[in-house]
């Protein structure tokens, strides 16, 4: 799981290290600093704090946590937006990467972030996204550990912005047909209360007619000429195995070779970790979670159709009473490979996310 997006006030997030938007001076403002200062303990932090002395904006540094559910607080001094062409991106981008390094230089193996600069400071809420999204994205490709964005108040809820709404709209078009589909049927065969239907004459052909309709006289009929056309021959069990088409792993390990893809960037890009990369390609008959097949699915960047023939191999299938699978379907439909935003929108849209370990 390296990376997640949770609902939780930050100052209860079990982590190595939480990650506090701070005042550049050894001082703590309204906001998330205050509630860190009093969930942690003001006294014994501020001590801490004024040794430090003054935090350049983009800078970091790090303190105990004391009475939080963590190792230590990273405080870090965010930037106010201005006009979005003041260095403002370059300075908040610099903050999330001080902040990875700070925890990776103290051995953390999880940290938690709130969406930095885009309260009380301004920053549009969909930039400001997109710029931790980046600095994380780049920083897990290289390095391991678990990092949270965790995310607060009902404002924050739709981060993956028009999307949503696009997708708000596929997944209620899709309920529909299906709705329409299960109730047509249902009411077409179960609905005892319609009058049953008279029955028809049975039809007699007019004298004019009848030569038409008559066997003609040398036509000579044999039980050959009417019988039907054999029946297939049933396969045996033993041909029914032999002919079993590819496993999940000889599918996945054949797309990774054919796109010339490293390894390494393939699982790192389904968010999966080296140990269970290795369990699949220990074993030929490997039975993944239907998250993980989409998981490698959005790494590998396939179609809409490579996907489900990825996921048949598997045992599994997209179904239209899903709501999780038509919100896929939507994803591999609009070409959107990004599995940091694909997390915004499942977020967004009240799902699991989809590269959950197994």
């Amino acid at each position: 799981m390296p990376f997640r997006i949770v609902r939780n006030d930050i100052t209860k997030m079990s982590v190595d290290a939480i990650v506090n938007p701070a005042n550049r001076d050894p001082v703590f403002a309204r906001g998330t600093d205050s509630a860190v200062y009093t969930a942690a303990g003001c006294r014994e932090l501020l001590e801490q704090r004024r040794k430090i002395g003054v935090i350049e904006y983009g800078d970091a540094a790090i303190t105990d946590a004391f009475a939080l559910d963590a190792k230590y607080i990273i405080h870090t001094a965010a930037p106010r937006y201005i006009d979005g062409s003041s260095g403002e991106a370059e300075t908040l981008r610099a903050c999330y990467e001080k902040c990875l390094a700070l925890a990776l230089e103290n051995n953390c193996e999880s940290i938690a972030f709130p969406l930095l600069s885009t309260g009380n400071f301004g920053y549009p809420k969909e930039e400001g996204l997109e710029i931790v999204l980046g600095a994380v994205h780049s920083f897990l490709m290289k390095e391991e550990m678990d990092v949270y964005l965790v995310v607060f108040d009902d404002e924050s809820v739709h981060l993956s912005g028009r999307i949503f709404d696009d997708i708000e709209a596929y997944i209620d078009e899709n309920y529909v047909i299906e709705k329409y589909e299960q109730e047509y049927t249902a009411s077409y065969f179960l609905c005892d209360s319609m009058p049953e239907p008279e029955p028809e004459p049975a039809y007699e052909p007019d004298f004019d007619y009848a030569p038409i309709v008559s066997r003609p006289k040398n036509k000579r009929f044999s039980a050959e000429s009417v019988a039907l056309p054999p029946a297939e021959s049933k396969m045996s069990l033993d041909d029914m195995i032999s002919n079993i088409g590819e496993t999940f792993q000889q599918r996945l390990f054949r797309l990774i070779d054919e796109r010339g893809r490293d390894d390494v960037d393939v699982y790192k890009g389904a968010g999966k970790d080296k140990k269970l990369f290795h369990k699949i390609k220990s074993n030929i008959n490997y039975q993944p979670s239907k998250h993980t097949v989409f998981a490698f699915a959005i790494s590998l960047r396939l179609s809409l159709g490579e996907t489900k023939e990825l996921l048949r191999s598997a045992g599994f299938a997209l179904s239209p009473s899903s709501r999780f699978d038509i919100i896929m379907q939507y994803i591999f439909e609009q070409g959107i490979y990004d599995m940091y935003k694909i997390d915004c929108i499942l977020f967004d849209c009240g799902e699991e996310h989809y590269f959950c370990c197994e």
